[in-house]
């Protein structure tokens, strides 16, 4: 980069603004095109896809350079925010044509992935949020916010992998930080792809002391000083629409860590990210964007609450039972626009005259919503009625203000309607009175002159003119007209009456378009003093809109409304399903099951082959109790449960490659997990647990895990497995119950049932289900034949012993071994030499879970040949002797 000594006046004030902003891309304005110069300029072009090129090309070091048009800018910036970084927008701070010397030049915002507008069709159901974390007396706190709806939430966390949990499921881009960001923060950020932005804690303003003055504790308004501070910082404008910090506590709602929500497929599919195959998919029959955003939060954070519960419910019974009424709502709605970032483009002076005519629109159908609730047989929206504000002064201050089709632009008039201001009418009323004064005009020059083609235009570089043919030239009288431009086929003329005129005209227009600009501005000023209202009323409509949509759902697919038990851990959804899977199969399709564990009954144990259905079932459970503590129907023909205040999930198999932890290793720490902080009020959920390690291994971690939670956590547990050992824990665990998703044989071909049914399955298919999956039938042939030895093996060694553990000893760390799975009692084995005595020795180190079905068979084949060729020497000894 060139000497700044040697730079131009301009290109010194570019390093001048460059140098605050270091860490973003710095779009300069010149003219009618953002400039990027030097190493922005470079790495632009690339991510861009623009033109480099360099400015003062003569010189032998040119500066790097490349440019968007202004009207098209927010489109380049969008990319590369979208990429992780930051822009800084440089304006011209006055008009060039007034400027002394260098045009005055500012930062007027600072765009990051924390901060953008997400305004996009595809992103107007989703929240951005901006996360910041403090450290302050050995705690962590945390708070977030969605610049474009001026919600915050703040709150205390114990350790840091809360502080990880929460931006995972907020899904956050940036992190706010102090610029010492304690040393485990600063290692447990590092694996993550989000942006970290150190900010200062800022003065006192007016918008911090509003945001945080509920906050419960010093570090709570330390951490959102640092974040409105920052916000204000990048914003660089009043921020009028941040809402009081809502503070919360992860247990103030049925917890679930970010893992079990992506295992539930909650917001999105795990296969590809989208939402179809969600449990969001299924639910949302909002008709507004605030209300796809609300419901996403409400099925990330379930209450805990039977009375709110309860109250949801009763807003859904309403309108499952009125359908005319509903429907009617259903149609109101669709002409409510997005209340929440209409408020917050207003607060932040970036609406224009098309966001305020969506606003009135919305204001306008309030009303006609208020009067469709009334209807209700239910009184259930009572209290909503009372304190739902239509907001009717700022629908009529925009009605009286605004034409019904402003352009997007504000400030090249045609946005105020006729007779809202005196002063503009008479600057249009000059304006028009011109126009008229022109036609007479070009009227008389016609019959003056005599020639009938004679017209009088105007354009933005000569103004008005007197326009005449080259044939008609010699019918002007001389010196009639002043000659102003010669064109190939006319010439140009001017009069002084005519130049009058003009300048009566610019006059006029420059004023009016002036004092349209201001006046615009001070009606979006007056309704940015209703802003806490207008976001009060988007809050219970897109409340509203969610419960209609429960409605929707419950009615559709045949719901039912769920009861709960609180003092005694009582389940039972008869005749449940799976809302995702039900949905895409159809409702005649779909294998409904039932749950029934009442307070005795601690943990299912389910046994089955694979793809019959085990995990679905466990997910239909734990969907269900989502839902329900949404306030939801469920879909069931009955369902009464417990409220859960967590649930735990171990379904599916994943590497953990960030944090470098192999499949089993991040099984064992969700089941820990489980284990550590479960209550008898939590849901587990655990599928398959030990399969990533050797099979013994895996069965006695499995079977140690099971006694654990019966004897010490007592939670609801649903617990799959392929080791049909474990099914004789139900012998000696009395909160434990044997079931199996049922199949048959049929001509030799598996059917799955799909129906959990009591007791253990019988055998696990496995080979079956491979041939389900198109394994050649030479090898389908071989492992049934190496099933049939290692199973004849088995028979040969006694059952595995099984003994209750008792309450107070932890199973996984008795001291005597005779609790575990007697796997192999080597002294009853009969060894007859030394070849036979090996390959027992080899069968019982061998790592079956680690193997694939090749590497299998050729161990069992060559153990096979061992043994044939021991038993033929043997043979033949006998023979000789």
């Amino acid at each position: 980069m060139a000497s700044h000594s040697k730079q131009t006046p301009m290109m010194q004030q570019y390093f001048a603004i460059k140098n605050q902003y270091p860490d973003a891309f710095l779009f300069y304005r010149i003219g009618d095109f953002y400039e990027l110069f030097y190493d922005d300029a470079i790495k632009g072009s690339q991510m861009l896809e623009l033109t480099l090129t360099s400015r003062n090309k003569s010189v032998s070091d040119p500066v790097p350079m490349c440019g968007v048009p202004h009207h098209a800018v927010q489109s380049y910036i969008d990319i590369l925010v979208d990429k992780g970084y930051k822009v800084a927008i440089c304006e011209q701070m006055e008009d060039p044509r007034l400027a002394k010397g260098m045009v005055k030049r500012a930062v007027i915002q600072l765009v990051t992935p924390g901060t953008q507008m997400p305004d996009s069709p595809g992103k107007q159901r989703d929240n951005n949020y901006l996360t910041a974390v403090d450290e302050l007396n050995g705690q962590y706190h945390f708070a977030y916010t969605d610049l474009s709806t001026g919600e915050v939430w703040v709150t205390t966390l114990g350790s840091v992998d809360e502080v990880l949990n929460e931006m995972m499921s907020l899904q956050t881009k940036e992190i706010v930080v102090a610029d010492n960001l304690p040393s485990d923060l600063a290692d447990a950020f590092k694996p993550l792809s989000v942006l970290q932005s150190p900010q200062q804690l800022p003065e006192i303003s007016a918008e911090v002391s509003y945001v945080r003055q509920d906050a419960a504790n010093d570090g709570q308004k330390q951490v959102l000083a640092r974040l409105v501070g920052y916000l204000l910082a990048t914003q660089k404008r009043a921020l009028a629409h941040l809402q009081k910090a809502v503070v919360y506590t992860p247990s103030q709602f049925l917890q679930m860590d970010h893992d079990a929500q992506v295992n539930l497929e909650l917001i999105s599919s795990r296969r590809n990210g989208n939402k179809r195959g969600s449990l969001l998919w299924v639910m949302d029959e909002t008709r507004t964007a605030m209300g796809g955003r609300l419901l996403k939060q409400w099925l990330e954070r379930p209450l805990l609450s039977e009375k709110e519960i309860t109250a949801r419910q009763d807003k859904v019974a309403a309108l499952v039972d009125d359908y005319f009424q509903r429907v009617t709502l259903q149609e109101q709605l669709t002409k409510v626009y997005d209340l929440e970032r209409l408020a917050g483009r207003i607060a932040l002076g970036s609406a224009n005259g098309r966001d305020l005519l969506q606003l009135k629109a919305s204001l306008q159908q309030v009303p006609a919503i208020m009067d469709t609730l009334r209807q209700l047989k239910s009184h259930a929206f009572d209290n909503l009625l009372k304190t739902m504000d239509p907001v009717p002064e700022v629908a009529d201050l925009i009605s009286r203000a605004i034409v019904d089709d402003p352009p997007i632009s504000v400030t090249e008039g045609d946005v105020i309607r006729d007779g809202y201001n005196e002063k503009l009418d008479q600057y249009r009323d000059t304006m028009h009175h011109s126009k008229r004064w022109i036609a007479n005009l070009e009227a008389k020059e016609r019959a003056a002159t005599g020639i009938h083609n004679l017209k009088i235009g105007y354009n933005k570089v000569f103004g008005y003119y007197i326009e005449i043919t080259r044939s008609n030239l010699d019918k002007v009288p001389e010196g009639r007209y002043e000659r102003k431009q010669t064109l190939t086929n006319a010439e140009r003329f001017i009069t002084p009456a005519l130049k009058d005129q003009e300048r009566l005209v610019l006059e006029a227009s420059e004023q009016s378009t002036a004092l349209e600009y201001q006046l615009f501005t001070q009606v979006r000023g007056e309704i940015q003093k209703e802003i806490a209202r207008i976001q009060t009323l988007a809050a219970q409509l897109a409340s509203l809109d969610v419960l209609q949509g429960f409605a929707v759902i419950a009615e559709q697919y045949h719901y039912v409304r769920p009861t709960f038990v609180q003092h005694q851990q009582d389940l039972n959804i008869v005749d449940g399903r799976h809302p995702v899977v039900e949905k895409v199969l159809g409702a005649n399709a779909y294998v409904p099951n039932s749950v029934t564990m009442d307070p005795e009954t601690e943990i299912l144990l389910i046994t089955g082959p694979n793809m019959s259905g085990k995990s679905t079932y466990m997910r239909q459970l734990a969907l269900a109790v989502i839902m329900a503590q949404c306030g939801s129907y469920v879909p069931a023909t009955s369902a009464q449960m417990p409220l859960f205040d967590h649930i735990f999930t171990r379904i599916g198999a994943a590497d953990d490659l960030l944090s470098g932890n192999s499949t089993f290793m991040v099984e064992m720490m969700e089941a820990n997990d489980a284990l550590m902080h479960a209550t008898p009020r939590s849901l587990i959920l655990f599928d398959e647990i030990g399969r990533g390690t050797a099979t013994y291994d895996g069965m006695a971690l499995a079977q140690a895990i099971i006694e654990y939670i019966h004897n010490h956590v007592r939670a609801k547990t649903l617990f799959s497995t392929h080791y049909h050992e474990l099914t004789q824990l139900a012998d000696t665990l009395p909160h434990l119950h044997n079931v199996h998703v049922g199949a048959a044989e049929e001509n030799g071909q598996l059917v799955f049932l799909h129906r959990v049914e009591p007791g253990p399955a019988d055998k696990s298919y496995g080979i079956h289900v491979a041939k389900l999956a198109g394994l050649p039938e030479t090898v389908l042939q071989r492992a049934d034949v190496i099933l049939q030895q290692l199973e004849g093996k088995r028979r040969a060694v006694p059952a595995p012993v099984m003994q209750k553990v008792p309450a107070h000893q932890p199973a996984a760390v008795a001291e005597n071994s005779e609790q575990q799975l007697a796997l192999f009692r080597p002294e009853t084995v009969v060894l007859t030499d030394s070849v036979e005595r090996r390959v027992v020795d080899g069968l019982k180190d061998l790592d079956i879970g680690h193997m694939t079905p090749i590497q299998l068979m050729n161990q069992v084949d060559a153990w096979q040949q061992k043994l044939r060729r021991a038993t033929n020497k043997k043979k033949d000894e006998r023979a000789e002797s």
